[in-house]
Protein backbone atom coordinates (compact mmCIF):
# COMPACT_ATOMS: atom_id res chain seq x y z
CA UNK A 1 0.00 0.00 0.00
CA UNK A 2 1.22 3.22 -0.58
CA UNK A 3 1.86 5.89 1.43
CA UNK A 4 0.79 10.07 1.47
CA UNK A 5 2.72 12.16 4.38
CA UNK A 6 0.27 14.26 6.20
CA UNK A 7 2.52 17.22 5.53
CA UNK A 8 2.20 17.17 1.67
CA UNK A 9 -1.46 18.46 1.96
CA UNK A 10 -0.55 22.08 2.51
CA UNK A 11 -3.27 24.31 1.89
CA UNK A 12 -6.23 22.14 1.68
CA UNK A 13 -8.93 23.93 -0.74
CA UNK A 14 -12.86 22.73 -0.01
CA UNK A 15 -14.75 23.07 -3.24
CA UNK A 16 -18.61 22.07 -3.43
CA UNK A 17 -19.10 19.09 -5.78
CA UNK A 18 -21.37 21.10 -7.34
CA UNK A 19 -19.07 23.57 -9.33
CA UNK A 20 -18.46 23.43 -12.94
CA UNK A 21 -14.60 24.35 -12.67
CA UNK A 22 -13.11 20.99 -10.78
CA UNK A 23 -11.92 19.20 -13.52
CA UNK A 24 -10.00 22.32 -14.02
CA UNK A 25 -7.80 22.02 -10.33
CA UNK A 26 -7.49 18.81 -10.54
CA UNK A 27 -5.69 18.79 -13.51
CA UNK A 28 -3.06 21.48 -12.47
CA UNK A 29 -4.96 24.34 -15.69
CA UNK A 30 -6.19 26.69 -12.45
CA UNK A 31 -4.54 27.06 -9.21
CA UNK A 32 -1.17 25.74 -9.85
CA UNK A 33 0.21 25.89 -6.51
CA UNK A 34 -2.53 23.97 -4.78
CA UNK A 35 -0.93 20.97 -2.63
CA UNK A 36 -4.39 19.33 -2.00
CA UNK A 37 -8.85 19.82 -3.03
CA UNK A 38 -11.41 18.36 -0.82
CA UNK A 39 -14.22 17.91 -3.47
CA UNK A 40 -17.37 18.36 -0.87
CA UNK A 41 -20.84 16.85 -1.03
CA UNK A 42 -21.36 17.47 2.73
CA UNK A 43 -22.13 20.93 4.45
CA UNK A 44 -21.45 22.74 1.32
CA UNK A 45 -24.02 21.16 -0.95
CA UNK A 46 -27.73 21.90 -0.07
CA UNK A 47 -30.15 18.95 0.53
CA UNK A 48 -31.83 19.82 -2.94
CA UNK A 49 -28.55 19.77 -4.44
CA UNK A 50 -26.84 16.66 -3.79
CA UNK A 51 -28.24 14.49 -6.60
CA UNK A 52 -26.78 17.22 -8.68
CA UNK A 53 -23.62 17.03 -6.97
CA UNK A 54 -23.11 13.42 -6.87
CA UNK A 55 -23.73 13.21 -10.41
CA UNK A 56 -21.08 16.13 -10.92
CA UNK A 57 -18.17 14.24 -8.86
CA UNK A 58 -19.32 11.03 -11.23
CA UNK A 59 -18.53 13.25 -14.42
CA UNK A 60 -15.34 14.58 -13.07
CA UNK A 61 -14.07 11.27 -12.06
CA UNK A 62 -15.21 10.16 -15.73
CA UNK A 63 -13.38 13.11 -17.36
CA UNK A 64 -10.33 11.82 -15.14
CA UNK A 65 -10.79 8.10 -16.68
CA UNK A 66 -11.14 9.38 -20.55
CA UNK A 67 -7.87 11.85 -19.48
CA UNK A 68 -5.50 9.00 -18.79
CA UNK A 69 -5.89 10.06 -14.71
CA UNK A 70 -4.21 12.51 -13.01
CA UNK A 71 -1.38 14.95 -13.25
CA UNK A 72 1.29 13.49 -11.32
CA UNK A 73 2.11 17.16 -10.34
CA UNK A 74 -1.59 18.16 -9.66
CA UNK A 75 -3.39 18.25 -5.92
CA UNK A 76 -4.16 15.64 -3.98
CA UNK A 77 -7.63 14.93 -4.50
CA UNK A 78 -10.45 14.05 -1.57
CA UNK A 79 -13.80 13.54 -1.31
CA UNK A 80 -16.05 14.03 1.30
CA UNK A 81 -19.65 12.17 1.56
CA UNK A 82 -22.29 13.71 3.40
CA UNK A 83 -22.62 10.63 5.70
CA UNK A 84 -21.61 6.73 5.90
CA UNK A 85 -24.43 5.52 4.18
CA UNK A 86 -23.07 7.53 0.87
CA UNK A 87 -19.64 6.91 1.43
CA UNK A 88 -20.98 2.92 1.51
CA UNK A 89 -22.04 4.23 -2.39
CA UNK A 90 -19.32 5.71 -3.52
CA UNK A 91 -16.79 3.46 -2.22
CA UNK A 92 -17.77 0.73 -4.75
CA UNK A 93 -17.68 2.88 -7.47
CA UNK A 94 -14.57 1.97 -9.65
CA UNK A 95 -13.65 5.55 -10.73
CA UNK A 96 -12.99 6.49 -7.12
CA UNK A 97 -9.44 4.61 -7.83
CA UNK A 98 -8.82 8.74 -9.08
CA UNK A 99 -9.38 9.77 -5.92
CA UNK A 100 -6.79 9.66 -2.83
CA UNK A 101 -9.01 9.33 0.03
CA UNK A 102 -12.70 10.40 1.73
CA UNK A 103 -12.71 13.20 4.57
CA UNK A 104 -15.41 11.73 6.93
CA UNK A 105 -17.47 14.67 8.36
CA UNK A 106 -18.37 14.26 12.36
CA UNK A 107 -16.85 11.37 12.97
CA UNK A 108 -17.25 10.26 16.88
CA UNK A 109 -16.77 6.81 18.50
CA UNK A 110 -20.39 6.23 18.11
CA UNK A 111 -20.20 6.15 14.68
CA UNK A 112 -16.88 5.08 14.34
CA UNK A 113 -18.00 1.52 13.13
CA UNK A 114 -20.92 2.89 11.10
CA UNK A 115 -17.35 4.13 8.24
CA UNK A 116 -15.48 1.76 9.02
CA UNK A 117 -18.47 -0.69 7.51
CA UNK A 118 -18.68 2.10 4.84
CA UNK A 119 -14.91 2.54 3.49
CA UNK A 120 -14.05 -0.76 2.92
CA UNK A 121 -11.39 -0.45 -0.47
CA UNK A 122 -8.05 -0.19 1.41
CA UNK A 123 -6.90 1.85 -1.57
CA UNK A 124 -8.72 4.53 -0.30
CA UNK A 125 -7.09 7.06 2.92
CA UNK A 126 -9.20 8.76 5.09
CA UNK A 127 -8.89 12.09 7.29
CA UNK A 128 -11.64 12.33 9.91
CA UNK A 129 -12.92 15.30 10.78
CA UNK A 130 -13.34 16.09 14.82
CA UNK A 131 -15.86 18.76 14.51
CA UNK A 132 -18.75 17.36 17.67
CA UNK A 133 -19.62 18.27 20.91
CA UNK A 134 -17.67 15.03 21.94
CA UNK A 135 -14.23 16.80 21.02
CA UNK A 136 -14.45 18.73 24.14
CA UNK A 137 -14.21 15.90 26.53
CA UNK A 138 -10.42 14.72 26.59
CA UNK A 139 -11.45 11.23 27.52
CA UNK A 140 -13.58 10.80 24.86
CA UNK A 141 -10.70 12.25 22.54
CA UNK A 142 -8.36 9.36 24.03
CA UNK A 143 -11.03 6.17 23.63
CA UNK A 144 -11.43 7.50 20.17
CA UNK A 145 -7.77 7.33 19.03
CA UNK A 146 -7.30 4.50 20.80
CA UNK A 147 -10.31 2.80 18.32
CA UNK A 148 -9.06 4.55 15.95
CA UNK A 149 -5.89 2.29 16.06
CA UNK A 150 -7.38 -0.42 16.27
CA UNK A 151 -9.60 -0.11 13.15
CA UNK A 152 -8.57 2.33 10.83
CA UNK A 153 -4.73 3.72 12.07
CA UNK A 154 -3.08 2.62 8.81
CA UNK A 155 -5.42 4.66 6.05
CA UNK A 156 -5.44 7.55 8.14
CA UNK A 157 -3.47 10.76 6.78
CA UNK A 158 -4.88 13.33 9.44
CA UNK A 159 -7.22 14.24 11.63
CA UNK A 160 -8.90 17.52 10.37
CA UNK A 161 -10.33 19.78 13.34
CA UNK A 162 -13.76 21.50 12.59
CA UNK A 163 -13.35 24.70 14.11
CA UNK A 164 -16.58 26.16 12.98
CA UNK A 165 -18.70 23.39 13.92
CA UNK A 166 -17.44 23.15 17.11
CA UNK A 167 -17.71 26.69 17.53
CA UNK A 168 -21.22 25.99 16.96
CA UNK A 169 -21.12 23.60 19.73
CA UNK A 170 -20.76 26.68 21.66
CA UNK A 171 -23.20 28.72 19.85
CA UNK A 172 -20.29 30.89 19.25
CA UNK A 173 -18.47 32.52 15.95
CA UNK A 174 -15.08 33.64 15.60
CA UNK A 175 -14.46 36.65 16.43
CA UNK A 176 -12.60 38.80 13.21
CA UNK A 177 -10.63 40.92 15.89
CA UNK A 178 -8.78 37.74 17.27
CA UNK A 179 -7.51 34.36 16.05
CA UNK A 180 -8.65 31.04 17.18
CA UNK A 181 -6.55 30.45 19.89
CA UNK A 182 -8.36 33.55 21.87
CA UNK A 183 -11.12 31.07 21.85
CA UNK A 184 -12.47 28.18 23.69
CA UNK A 185 -10.70 26.66 20.16
CA UNK A 186 -7.16 27.45 22.14
CA UNK A 187 -7.91 24.76 24.75
CA UNK A 188 -9.20 22.03 22.18
CA UNK A 189 -6.85 22.62 19.48
CA UNK A 190 -4.01 22.53 22.35
CA UNK A 191 -5.83 18.82 23.85
CA UNK A 192 -6.06 17.19 20.77
CA UNK A 193 -2.43 18.54 20.01
CA UNK A 194 -1.55 16.83 23.49
CA UNK A 195 -4.11 13.35 23.24
CA UNK A 196 -3.92 12.93 19.48
CA UNK A 197 -0.67 13.98 18.70
CA UNK A 198 0.76 11.55 21.36
CA UNK A 199 -0.58 8.87 19.83
CA UNK A 200 1.34 9.29 16.77
CA UNK A 201 -1.78 11.51 14.99
CA UNK A 202 -0.91 14.29 12.56
CA UNK A 203 -3.51 17.06 12.87
CA UNK A 204 -4.58 20.08 10.27
CA UNK A 205 -5.41 23.29 11.61
CA UNK A 206 -9.53 24.93 11.09
CA UNK A 207 -10.27 27.08 8.96
CA UNK A 208 -9.46 30.82 8.88
CA UNK A 209 -13.03 32.08 7.65
CA UNK A 210 -12.10 35.84 7.53
CA UNK A 211 -10.54 37.47 3.86
CA UNK A 212 -10.12 40.97 4.84
CA UNK A 213 -7.54 40.26 7.99
CA UNK A 214 -4.69 38.41 6.15
CA UNK A 215 -2.57 39.69 9.23
CA UNK A 216 -4.57 37.70 11.64
CA UNK A 217 -3.83 34.60 9.12
CA UNK A 218 -0.40 34.73 9.06
CA UNK A 219 -0.80 35.62 13.19
CA UNK A 220 -3.28 31.72 13.40
CA UNK A 221 -0.64 30.27 11.43
CA UNK A 222 2.69 30.77 13.68
CA UNK A 223 0.42 29.19 16.06
CA UNK A 224 -0.80 26.62 14.31
CA UNK A 225 2.47 25.44 13.55
CA UNK A 226 3.78 26.01 17.36
CA UNK A 227 1.20 23.01 18.23
CA UNK A 228 2.43 20.74 15.82
CA UNK A 229 -0.51 20.96 13.01
CA UNK A 230 0.50 19.87 9.53
CA UNK A 231 -1.71 22.19 7.40
CA UNK A 232 -4.64 24.23 7.18
CA UNK A 233 -8.27 24.26 5.11
CA UNK A 234 -8.42 27.39 2.83
CA UNK A 235 -11.76 28.91 2.19
CA UNK A 236 -10.89 31.14 -1.13
CA UNK A 237 -7.56 30.46 -3.25
CA UNK A 238 -5.85 33.53 -2.01
CA UNK A 239 -4.80 31.99 1.29
CA UNK A 240 -3.13 29.10 -0.21
CA UNK A 241 0.36 30.81 -0.61
CA UNK A 242 0.17 32.72 3.02
CA UNK A 243 -0.19 28.82 4.58
CA UNK A 244 2.33 27.12 2.40
CA UNK A 245 5.12 29.83 2.66
CA UNK A 246 4.33 29.67 6.61
CA UNK A 247 4.65 25.40 6.93
CA UNK A 248 8.55 26.32 5.16
CA UNK A 249 11.21 26.18 7.51
CA UNK A 250 13.71 28.09 9.14
CA UNK A 251 17.49 27.01 8.13
CA UNK A 252 18.40 27.01 11.72
CA UNK A 253 16.00 24.63 12.15
CA UNK A 254 16.49 22.55 9.20
CA UNK A 255 20.37 22.63 9.84
CA UNK A 256 19.61 21.77 13.60
CA UNK A 257 17.11 18.96 12.63
CA UNK A 258 20.11 17.51 10.28
CA UNK A 259 22.77 17.62 13.46
CA UNK A 260 20.92 15.98 15.48
CA UNK A 261 19.81 12.77 13.61
CA UNK A 262 23.36 12.70 12.30
CA UNK A 263 24.62 8.88 13.39
CA UNK A 264 27.68 10.32 15.11
CA UNK A 265 25.64 13.40 16.75
CA UNK A 266 26.72 13.43 20.93
CA UNK A 267 23.97 12.38 23.28
CA UNK A 268 23.53 16.62 24.63
CA UNK A 269 24.92 19.20 22.78
CA UNK A 270 24.81 23.00 22.10
CA UNK A 271 23.86 25.14 18.78
CA UNK A 272 23.57 28.34 18.77
CA UNK A 273 23.43 28.50 22.29
CA UNK A 274 20.61 26.12 22.57
CA UNK A 275 20.70 22.53 24.22
CA UNK A 276 20.01 20.03 21.88
CA UNK A 277 19.28 16.07 23.13
CA UNK A 278 18.31 14.14 20.15
CA UNK A 279 16.70 11.47 21.67
CA UNK A 280 14.28 13.59 22.84
CA UNK A 281 14.23 15.91 19.89
CA UNK A 282 14.48 13.24 17.58
CA UNK A 283 10.51 13.24 15.90
CA UNK A 284 10.98 16.61 15.99
CA UNK A 285 13.72 16.70 14.13
CA UNK A 286 12.12 14.36 11.73
CA UNK A 287 9.04 15.92 11.34
CA UNK A 288 11.22 19.15 10.70
CA UNK A 289 12.95 17.17 7.81
CA UNK A 290 9.81 16.31 5.95
CA UNK A 291 8.51 19.58 6.53
CA UNK A 292 11.38 20.74 4.44
CA UNK A 293 11.10 17.96 1.67
CA UNK A 294 7.61 19.17 1.06
CA UNK A 295 7.25 23.11 1.50
CA UNK A 296 11.28 24.23 1.44
CA UNK A 297 13.19 26.96 3.39
CA UNK A 298 12.02 29.83 4.57
CA UNK A 299 14.25 32.82 3.36
CA UNK A 300 15.89 35.07 6.68
CA UNK A 301 14.10 38.06 6.89
CA UNK A 302 16.74 40.84 6.50
CA UNK A 303 17.79 42.39 10.42
CA UNK A 304 16.85 45.85 11.07
CA UNK A 305 20.17 46.56 10.63
CA UNK A 306 21.01 45.30 7.52
CA UNK A 307 17.14 47.44 6.17
CA UNK A 308 18.64 50.12 7.29
CA UNK A 309 21.98 49.68 5.77
CA UNK A 310 20.37 48.88 2.24
CA UNK A 311 18.18 52.04 2.81
CA UNK A 312 21.12 54.34 3.25
CA UNK A 313 22.76 52.45 -0.49
CA UNK A 314 19.72 53.47 -1.55
CA UNK A 315 19.77 56.91 -1.08
CA UNK A 316 23.18 57.33 -2.26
Amino acid sequence: MKTLSPYALGATLYMPATREDILDVVLHKKLPELRSMVVCLEDAVADIDVETALANLHKLLLSIEQQGGRSVDGPMLFVRPRDSQMAAVLNEWPLMAHVDGFVLPKLSLSNLRAWELAVTNPDIFLMPTLETREVFNPVAMVELGEALKQTLNHRIIALRIGGNDLLGCLGLRRNPATTLYSTPMGYVIQMLAGVMGSQGFALTAPVFERLATPHLLLEELSLDIAHGLVGKTAIHPSQISSIQDSLRVSLEDLNCAKLMLNEVAPAVFNHNDTMCEPATHFKWATNILERAKWHGVRHAEPSQTDQSIRLAEAGR
